[in-house]
């Protein structure tokens, strides 16, 4: 039997596999179109154990499973290495140690790849829907570019109205977009005025942050339970909208991004972003997915100005004026191509100290395209996750700003 001929045998077993429940099964599995999230706990599969793989040499193994690595690069295809990871401890290990990063992949192929620092070499594209209906807004990976009428499901987002501030509600499962739900992974909060947000993390941005003790509870049938897991709000961006300076005509926003997570090193020539390298959960099926009716917030001990700790500051790219077109315009490479005064582009503040092309260069943009159809491209440092909020601050009305 060929080497070819294995590697063809194999995924045809994972294919046929994947359709009985895991094609998508890592720890939280992605699903593009029913967008439903398959538990690691949920479905023990050990449909392997009784093929011809069971007893396969580890030196043979690897090597199979790293060329289905190299040759399904692209969703959907790319849900067999997503499989592979899911067979059993095992072959999850090896694969956490073939597939690599986003920063150096430009691949996204797990959930905790949103997470990640995305591509020094490229430009991750992606595309945001909105549901005005519901107030929902969906992530999704561009499968080509050309088209944003199929794509693969990332992250879904929920707006929530209160008193005193807006919360959107950031999950990996469209169906349930709750701060209580499993699936869970952060928000972002506005104040009043919709000028300044605050991007959280549901559990630390990197394994060295430290935080002060505080108490979660959710109630269960009027009990008080206490989780499993160490939920939280860590603040991982600060974003503020500055007035507008042309007075009460439209004019484009003015905004700024303190990554308080990111060091402003990062940007350099050999700089490193802090990186989650997998999700903190504890027995998530044990408890229901509902809310939480009462919590205190997890915060990092201290956060130290931008400036005097070196933290990474964004700044949106000042458009210019076109005299022809009499509007304000910026050069989107053909990625957006409606005009808006939601689309900008953020690259390094000249406070970092970056000089040159790394001040020239786009981390983020962000534009529309069609009715409740948005670009979204980034690249490193930000993670998808953190892209998705900084853009989700976008939509929300700016009373002070407009």
């Amino acid at each position: 039997m060929s080497f070819k001929s294995i590697i063809q045998d194999m995924k045809g077993e994972l294919g046929s596999i994947s359709r009985k429940g895991f094609d998508v099964k890592f720890s939280y599995g992605m699903r593009s179109r029913s967008h439903r999230v398959v538990q690691d706990s949920s479905v023990r599969i050990d449909a392997l154990k009784q093929s011809c793989w069971a007893n396969m040499p580890p030196e043979l193994l690897r090597d199979v499973l790293m060329r289905i690595e190299a040759t399904e690069d692209t969703w959907p295809p790319r849900k067999n290495v997503v499989a592979c990871a899911g067979v059993c401890r095992s072959w999850r290990e090896i694969m956490k140690e073939i597939v690599k990063s986003p920063e150096f992949s430009g691949k996204l192929t797990f959930p905790i790849s949103l997470k990640q620092p995305g591509s020094r070499d490229s430009v991750l594209q992606c595309y945001i829907k909105r549901n005005r209906s519901n107030q929902t807004y969906y992530l999704y990976l561009g499968l080509n570019q050309v088209s944003t009428d199929d794509g693969k499901f990332l992250l879904a987002a929920r707006k929530c109205r209160r008193p005193t501030c807006t919360d959107y509600i950031i999950s990996l499962n469209s169906e349930d977009v709750s701060k209580g739900s499993s699936t869970y992974v952060g928000k972002l909060r506005s104040n009043f005025l919709g000028t300044k947000f605050t991007v959280y993390d549901a559990q630390p941005p990197n394994a060295g942050a430290r935080v002060t003790k505080c108490r979660s509870t959710r109630l269960v049938n009027m009990k008080q339970v206490s989780p499993r897991f160490p939920a939280g709000n860590y603040p991982v961006s600060h974003i503020a909208y500055e007035l507008n300076v042309l007075g009460s005509s439209r004019g484009p926003r003015r905004m700024q991004c303190v990554m308080d997570a990111i060091p402003a090193r990062a940007i350099e020539p050999g700089g490193v972003a802090p990186t989650q390298t997998e999700f903190i959960h504890g027995s998530l099926d044990s408890f229901p997915s509902i809310p939480f009716f009462r919590s205190k917030s997890t915060h990092l001990e201290s956060f130290p100005s931008a400036l005097g700790e070196g933290l990474l500051v964004l700044r949106n790219k000042a458009p210019r004026w076109h005299e022809q077109l009499q509007c304000w315009c910026l050069n989107f490479n053909g990625r957006v191509t409606v005009a808006s005064v939601k689309n900008f582009q953020l690259v390094a503040s000249p406070e970092n100290g970056v000089a040159g092309q790394e001040h020239e260069n786009v981390i983020l943009q962000f534009g529309k395209v069609g009715k409740d159809v948005f670009t979204m491209d980034y690249q490193y440092p930000i993670s998808a996750f953190q892209a998705f909020a900084i853009c989700l601050s976008s939509f929300d009305t700016k009373i002070a700003c407009e």
